[in-house]
């Protein structure tokens, strides 16, 4: 047998893993989109007061920036908002479509892919620890993230003042937040065991790289 002969079973070994692991990628991308779209369907509306309701897609964001890593993560908010702007029903109250990208809560989703990588950026260090509380710092940093990009695009949506903005768009939702990232925290063990479970390659926390890409 000659030696290109004997590379032929490995190639094709090769090539099968691979074809596996991008399965495997995609869906854990699409569990994730679908599990924002789930907790977008938690809306409560504070209106007349704000335009901006109260959702579970924060808590998802920070859930997924955190399991994820900063470039799936980012990927997966990524894909979340293609999914809504071509019209999904993934967004709060099952609503969809470029106008809600330029609403009032425009601000806030585009700045999900940013706070999913902070967060994974922040966090990925713990990965595989026991204890999500060690996380909290960065949980809470996305969420500030958050704000400092969908406060202002609140103001620009809607002409309000940034004063009024921070206070229609930020201030009631503070104690709501707080509770979200206590909730990640808690949770992020757990999302880590059923991530594993799957197969999904996650950093340890020396850094051990089974999280190649």
């Amino acid at each position: 047998m000659s030696v290109e002969e004997s590379r032929l079973p490995a190639t094709a070994a090769q090539r099968q893993s691979q074809i596996m692991r991008l399965v495997r990628e995609l869906v854990v991308l699409l569990l994730g989109t679908a599990f924002l779209a789930l907790l977008a369907q938690v809306s409560i509306p504070l209106l007349p007061f704000t335009p901006v309701p109260i959702t579970g897609q924060t808590l998802g964001v920070l859930l997924i920036g955190a399991l994820y890593g900063p470039w799936r993560g980012a990927l997966c908010l990524l894909a979340y908002l293609g999914e809504g702007a071509a019209g999904l029903p993934v967004f709060a109250g099952g609503t969809s479509g470029w106008a809600v990208l330029v609403g009032p809560t425009g601000g806030y989703l585009v700045a999900f892919p940013v706070a999913a990588a902070i967060v994974g950026l922040l966090v990925q260090p713990l990965r595989g620890v026991l204890s999500g509380w060690r996380a909290v710092p960065g949980l809470l940093v996305g969420t500030v993230v958050i704000y400092l990009i969908g406060v202002p695009g609140l103001a620009l949506s809607t002409g309000m003042g940034l004063p009024t903005a921070i206070s229609k768009g930020m201030l009631p939702f503070i104690p709501g937040d707080l509770i979200k990232v206590a909730i990640a925290a808690a949770v992020l063990p757990s999302g880590m065991t059923a991530l594993r479970s799957l197969g999904w390659p996650l950093r340890g926390p020396a850094g051990n790289a089974d999280d190649t890409t």
